[in-house]
């Protein structure tokens, strides 16, 4: 078992301030170890509800009888199957001296539970946890390959620290059938499970461009309207995400769609049909399934917010993969499948038209970066994974 350190202080100074944290992330991403982490340490009393065990659903029966005179640390695991706790919960947070905290659980976005959105506004933190990351796995000691192992298998810690290869392949497909065929259904989102397994692999096949519904949607033979509520169903249950434009007002014609990308490089590469490193070596969408977990990589190392980080590119050509705007300093980013980049001409041009503070290009491989250019460095993707210093500066200049 990894130890996800960094969630677990930041869930401790969370739980410090409010009286409900919400931990949301795909299923079986991790939420329900690493809650068992945190009441592993915890000082006080300590309740776990899982809300998929028949006993623990009885024992809710009453919630309210229940819960109200719970004191210490309050686990509410799987809390989108029971949205009619919000109400309650947000009584219990605005008691006097707040006796108890509660963590709850989650499968899907605050947009999905609307519930949540609406009963517990101001009164609960959200805590998105995402598949392992680099520089959690990096020390694990998971093999010397691992940064391959990460990008082929993906972050969902079964997937990942699999015996095998098949073995990962096959804890891939069939999460990708309970997804469709018992996990939707229990939000409550009734459509046909064959349907939405071929947008979502005709996806994959768009994984690292910009979002053209309307194509999507003459191949499914549906409205735009749909295929949009399709998209918004993947990204709200942490399947999928979204990569939103910059606007540089240059007077060149930008890139004005979103980017779309499949969360999970290994679910990716299931939808994809792609089994071993060399079938994906080969594979057209090598470069954009590398970019795709680079991109999540740096977001989350730097701390960007979701309204922090875009892409920029225009009609003519010149692009950057990923532009952070973040406490006044602007920073973009290059990814390259390469363990040699060089400065090239669409670089120079989003350098100088983004008026950037520095340009770095994540490339693949170990070692230090270095140096390409004035205002460019260049940096291995193993960097991300260093513990005590960062690769990357956000600092204006």
């Amino acid at each position: 078992m990894i130890l996800r350190t960094a969630h677990l202080e930041l869930l401790r100074r969370q739980l410090a301030n409010f009286a409900v944290v919400a931990i949301l992330g795909a299923r079986q991403v991790g939420k329900s170890t690493l809650a068992r982490q945190l009441e592993q340490d915890w000082e006080g009393p300590v309740r776990h509800f899982d809300l998929e065990d028949p006993d623990d659903q009885a024992r809710l029966s009453d919630p309210s009888f229940v819960l109200r005179d719970l004191t210490g640390l309050v686990v509410l695991d799987e809390i989108q199957l029971r949205p009619d706790l919000f109400p309650l919960l947000r009584v219990l947070a605005d008691r006097p001296g707040s006796p108890a905290r509660f963590l709850i659980l989650g499968s899907a976005a605050p947009e999905l539970l609307k519930a949540s959105a609406e009963s517990l506004a101001g009164r609960v933190v959200f805590h998105e946890l995402d598949g392992l990351t680099l520089n959690e796995i990096a020390p694990a000691g998971i093999g010397p390959d691992w940064l391959d192992t990460r990008w082929l298998r993906g972050g969902f810690p079964r997937a990942l620290l699999a015996g095998d290869v098949r073995s990962s392949r096959e804890w891939r497909d069939a999460f990708i059938r309970t997804y469709l065929e018992r996990d939707l259904p229990q939000l409550g989102i009734n459509l046909p499970a064959l349907t939405l397994r071929r947008f979502w692999t005709m996806l994959a096949h768009y994984h690292g461009q910009t979002w053209n519904g309307s194509e999507l949607a003459r191949a499914l033979s549906v409205s735009d309207k749909t295929v949009s509520r399709y998209l918004d169903i993947l990204e709200g249950t942490h399947m999928a995400f979204r990569l939103q434009p910059w606007h540089a007002n240059v007077g060149k014609r930008e890139v004005k769609a979103p980017k779309v990308y499949v969360a999970d490089s290994g679910l990716l590469h299931s939808l994809l049909g792609i089994g071993e490193n060399d079938a994906l070596l080969a594979h057209p969408k090598c470069g954009a399934s590398w970019e795709g977990l680079m991109l999540r990589e740096i977001i989350r190392h730097t701390g960007a917010k979701r309204d922090e980080a875009f892409f920029w590119g225009v009609h003519a050509g010149a692009e950057l993969d990923l532009l952070i705007s973040k406490d006044g300093a602007r920073v973009g980013f290059e990814i390259k499948l390469t363990h040699s980049p060089r400065v090239t001409a669409s670089m120079r041009s989003a350098y100088e038209t983004l008026a950037l503070d520095h340009l770095y290009v994540v490339c693949h491989g170990e070692g230090d970066p270095w140096p390409l250019a004035q205002g460019i460095t260049a940096v291995p993707a193993a960097c991300v994974a260093w513990e005590n210093r960062s690769p990357f500066s956000l600092e204006s200049t």
